[in-house]
């Protein structure tokens, strides 16, 4: 995906194709209409974009097209295809416009209506039990070499009056000599898709990515665009926006009746839709052809304008026996926009130059301005209520294992078109330069290091491991790792050692594991370890590994048990939509700092703990990729649940204890269309029996035992208690609730552009037994906590300030003790 996102930063201006025309239609005041509509002899249909301009493919036996506006008077124009470029001007019409009236009101809007209302009766999804058909899909990004100027600047520097130095600047000429070979990246895929029980599933039968022997996943299931153009969220370039069919679509967009076009032999209305706000984050922009009969969509065009000009057209093919329109073929584009503002993509933020610079001045335009991606998909052997079961519904894209292994012919038999001669030398120079360069081993690199790991031969070096601290190790120096797959795909070794410089002890765990089904993702280990863990702490073994480059919260923390002995564990993703750890562990703990726990009758200072455990991540709605190397998730989704239960095993292993502990987790956001994000946290935990205080719940403090508010300054943590003191308080049953509410970052200087954050969290708890602990001072939760703060995020560099206030039954006596001031900073790898 980071590869995608770098490829991005070419996009640009206008495209050019071989056959193509372009140009721009205007009224008679020179002033640009948009989606007007152009038609040859031969019906095809294009429309202009919103600034009146257009790019149209022509056959050579093409001898003129009509530009029609509502109106305005049409005008049929002779075409040549030694002109390129065409300026046409439309004179108004003075008399009355004979528009079709469905109402007294506006008459678009009316015709917005009743597709809304038809939507069950006209999208596939709704209307057929099951279909099928086959896609085959090309993406390039390119440029036209003509628009490139290609010449060799230079400049001179004078030092003084007898030396001067020349500047040479030959990167325009050299990008043109490039771009006129070969595009600058190119893939194609063949898929099938599948619908079945109201899912969609796509299976990939065949994938060719300039560049690399293996496909990069992240790029095949990155969505371009929505492949329902029903859906209540229209997705363009991983962004939704607010569908301007859907219900809620009158009251945030404006429409406007164009024209009405003759489309696959019926009549179809031509409809201008706007969104309401100035934002260009709110809403979309475009044309969509309603059926007069039906009220279908029969063609769309969807577009955002601003730092990229991003557009998303559908096709659709009607069906006379299911009177249904089928999507036949989508065109996907991206080219450079006009605006210097920041544009959200892939999850960060890519800043695009501005035509203009602060004097107004145009900057000259570089190569690279003029480039762009075009995708296209065309579909084909449409079968529909076939009753074909569907294999493995809850993938919603699988890779087949030879996808990337196919064959010329293969290609030959599903493109519509022979490659030309450009796309040929694609291949050939990409995969040529891709090995010389060793693309495809920076990138492995590149995708490691962004989840922590540096590999070095059959290794991968964990950086997490390399250096950290906290208040009990003081300085932990180590080295860790794990084998990769040039050693073996099918086992792995993998261990760690560590050194703290305050405690003075060196920690270790050396583990081992075998791979039991690539597809689920099944693998046993078995590992030895002596280490520390913050006392109370809750781990999920299921959570996912979170790389940080620096991890602020531990700095604090003094209360440590350390652990010693086994587990073994089988991990698996073969429950659809889940990923499990079952876990057997044996360990003996010594608390590091003064503590015995009193129970039937005996004093402990250290013990064995003998324990299984089964740990559970289900995503319900999030969608999963299946690749020849496993199984992934695409694409995060919530709500999704977390759930873990342990229990001790008397009598085995010498173990001391008897109890059981229940781990719940539930988490869920929500994006909106404006960018804010609302995210909820709830987490609770229920321990029963003889368990000790290392072992039960502390929810999560991050507040020093300081005298003052500046004393207790210190890095904000993640989900915790911002006002809450270290060992405060200790839980055996517990629950938590955390809301977070994130605003659109603020423009305050050019590079001072803070993200405010409203936070709360509450806690409520009990503990039985409290006697049965003799140590640290604690007090427990029956009353609750509650705390509620600000933050204002990445205001400088990725560095932020907080600021959190502590209220409630548990509230401190004096005032400046509820307070606290944390600073955060935030990195943003993608991940």
């Amino acid at each position: 995906m980071k590869l995608f996102c770098f490829l991005t930063l070419f996009f640009t201006l206008t495209i050019q194709a071989q056959f193509q025309i372009n140009g721009i239609v205007t009224d008679s005041n020179n002033k640009p209409l948009p989606f007007a509509t152009i038609t040859t002899p031969e019906n095809n249909n294009a429309i202009t974009d919103v600034d009146g301009k257009f790019i149209f493919k022509i056959s050579t036996a093409t001898s003129s097209m009509t530009v029609s506006y509502i109106g305005f008077h049409t005008k049929t124009i002779s075409v040549s295809t030694s002109k390129k470029f065409y300026a046409v001007s439309l004179l108004q019409k003075t008399d009355d416009l004979k528009e079709v009236v469905v109402s007294n009101e506006n008459p678009a809007l009316t015709i917005i209506k009743k597709v809304i209302a038809s939507k069950n009766q006209n999208d596939p999804q709704k209307k057929l039990h099951n279909f099928e058909y086959k896609t085959y899909n090309k993406l390039i990004v390119t440029a036209n070499p003509d628009s490139i100027d290609g010449r060799i600047d230079s400049s001179a520097a004078y030092k003084d009056l007898s030396k001067k130095t020349i500047h040479i600047d030959s990167s325009d000429y050299k990008f043109k000599e490039i771009i006129s070979k070969q595009h600058l990246f190119q893939t194609e895929k063949v898929s099938q898709y599948q619908f079945a029980e109201n899912k969609l599933k796509e299976t990939i039968l065949g994938t060719r990515m300039a560049g690399f022997k293996q496909p990069v996943y992240e790029i095949i299931a990155f969505n371009l665009q929505s492949i329902s153009i029903y859906d209540s969220k229209y997705e363009l370039f991983e962004t939704k926006y607010e569908n301007p069919i859907s219900n809620n679509a009158p009251s945030n967009y404006n429409y406007k009746l164009l024209d009405t076009v003759n489309l696959k032999g019926r009549d179809a209305y031509m409809i201008y839709f706007k969104n309401k706000r100035k934002k260009r984050a709110s809403g979309l922009e475009g044309v969509l052809y309603i059926d007069k009969e039906n009220f279908a969509i029969a063609k769309a065009v969807m577009r955002i304008k601003g730092v990229l000009d991003i557009s998303g057209i559908h096709d659709f093919e009607y069906l006379p026996k299911e009177k249904l329109w089928f999507q036949s073929n989508t065109t996907f584009k991206i080219v450079k926009g006009k605006n210097d503002d920041d544009i959200k993509i892939l999850g960060g933020t890519i800043q695009f130059d501005s035509d203009v610079d602060e004097n107004f001045e145009p900057r000259k335009k570089v190569a690279s301005d003029f480039t762009y991606l075009l995708s296209e998909s065309n579909s084909f052997d449409v079968r529909v209520n076939t009753n074909v079961p569907v294999k493995n519904q809850s993938l919603y894209i699988e890779i087949k294992d030879d996808a990337a292994q196919k064959s010329e012919s293969f290609w030959q038999a599903y493109r519509k078109e022979n490659l030309d001669e450009k796309s040929q030398k694609t291949y050939l120079l990409i995969d040529s330069l891709s090995i010389s360069n060793k693309v495809e081993k920076r990138l492995g690199i590149g995708r490691k290091i962004l989840n922590g790991f540096y590999p070095i031969g059959p290794v991968d070096l964990d950086l997490k491991k390399i250096i950290s601290y906290n208040n009990y190790e003081g300085f932990r120096l180590g080295l860790g790792g794990i084998t990769n797959e040039r050693l073996s795909k099918n086992f792995r070794i993998e261990g760690y050692t560590a050194y703290g410089t305050k405690d003075g002890a060196f920690k270790y765990s050396l583990g081992a594991g075998i791979l039991l089904d690539k597809n689920t993702n099944t693998w046993f280990n078995g590992y030895y370890t002596d280490d520390v863990r913050e006392i109370a702490s809750t781990v999920f073994a299921v959570d996912k590994r979170v790389f940080k480059i620096y991890d602020p919260r531990p700095i604090n923390i003094s209360t440590f048990y350390e652990y010693t002995g086994w587990r073994g564990n089988i991990q698996t993703k073969f429950i659809p939509k889940t990923e499990a750890v079952i876990e057997f562990s044996r360990n003996y703990i010594e608390p590091k700092f003064d503590y015995l726990f009193n129970v039937n009758g005996k004093s402990y200072s250290s013990y064995v703990m003998s324990t299984a455990m089964i740990s559970i991540v289900w995503a319900p709605f999030s969608n999963f990729m299946q690749t020849p190397s496993g199984r992934n998730e695409s694409e995060k989704k919530f709500p999704r649940f977390t759930f873990q239960y342990t229990q001790s095993l008397p009598n085995v292993f010498d173990n001391d204890f008897t109890f059981s502990k229940i781990d719940f987790k539930a988490e869920y956001e929500k994006k909106y269309l404006n960018r804010q994000k609302t995210a909820l946290l709830l987490q609770a935990g229920f321990a029963s029996g003889d368990i000790p205080l290392t072992h039960l719940y502390n929810t999560s403090p991050n507040n020093l035992t300081k005298e003052t508010v500046t004393q207790r300054i210190t890095f904000s943590g993640r989900n915790a208690f911002e006002t809450m003191y270290f060992n405060e308080f200790f839980s055996s049953q517990y629950v938590m609730f955390q809301i977070k509410h994130g605003f659109d970052r603020i423009k305050i200087l050019k590079k001072v552009r803070p993200s405010l954050v409203l936070v709360s969290r509450i806690a409520w708890g009990g503990l039985e037994n409290p006697e049965e602990h003799d140590g640290p001072e604690f007090k427990t939760l029956e009353k609750g906590f509650f705390e509620s703060g600000i933050e204002l995020n990445k205001i400088y560099k990725g560095f932020g300030l907080g600021g959190f206030y502590r209220y409630g039954p548990n509230q401190l006596p004096k005032f400046e003790d509820n307070i606290a001031v944390k600073i955060s900073y935030v990195i943003d790898l993608g991940l």
